[in-house]
């Protein structure tokens, strides 16, 4: 039970912290809207540093997944018990979900629905900066980022790495896959973050959410194969 504590603050923590700041603070806005534009930037900064700040407090309980594609990716690198793995998902989707009605209270609302609204993950919609990626730009997009992040964190908890910079890394790379692809897709490699926000917006964001599971899901199980077979000691066999 306590990794699935663990599992489901971390994931909180990631919604709350990550989306929040895409919400509330990444609009360059008038003074008296109390908003501050951080922009691409900050967002991406926000979510990269939830993954760090929750991989240090509570990654050596759970092992610090706090994301369904993690730990399918984790399962198909030998890394991870298939008997834990559907808890850990409802965990992750349940923290998630609660993260958002935080966010959903505090905002007063889910906004106006359309694409992107309330930090929701998105294709074929011209949202940032006036130009549209297609169904299987956004599907190469979040397929190739989960495999790489997958890469990443299997690479950085070696137990050939040094382990104390393993967060740091984690954290690093989410924040370059947010600078690479919040103009893409909003961003997603999480199908827990995606669930969480959709719910409350509904519409397109539902209707859409299919590819932010199976995209990031399939990304993870190759990354986590990839790691296994193509770049592990084989000593750690």
């Amino acid at each position: 039970m306590k990794k699935l504590f663990a599992e489901f603050f971390g994931t909180f923590w990631l919604v709350f912290g990550g989306c929040g700041s895409a919400i509330f603070a990444s609009q360059i806005a008038a003074a008296e809207n109390g908003q501050l534009g951080i922009l691409l930037l900050g967002v991406s900064l926000a979510f990269g540093l939830t993954v760090l700040t929750m991989a240090y407090a509570v990654g050596h309980i759970s092992g610090g997944h706090f994301n369904p594609a993690v730990s399918f990716g984790l399962l198909a690198g030998g890394r991870f018990s298939s008997k834990d793995l559907v808890p850990y998902i409802i965990a992750q989707c349940f923290g998630a979900i609660a993260a958002a009605a935080a966010l959903y209270t505090i905002n007063g609302g889910a906004g106006d629905g359309s694409a992107g609204s309330f930090a929701t993950n998105f294709y074929d919609s011209a949202v940032y900066f006036g130009k549209s990626y297609s169904m299987m730009a956004a599907f190469l997009t979040e397929f190739l980022l989960t495999m790489f992040f997958l890469i990443i964190i299997m690479g950085a908890t070696d137990k050939f790495a040094n382990g104390k910079f393993a967060g740091i890394a984690i954290g690093l790379g989410l924040t370059l896959i947010h600078l690479i692809s919040i103009p893409i897709t909003n961003t997603s490699v999480n199908p827990a973050r995606s669930l969480s926000q959709a719910v409350f917006v509904g519409g397109q964001a539902l209707s859409q959410l299919w590819l932010f599971w199976v995209a990031p899901i399939l990304g993870a199980v190759v990354g986590g194969l990839i790691y296994k077979f193509l770049l592990q000691s084989p000593q750690e066999e």
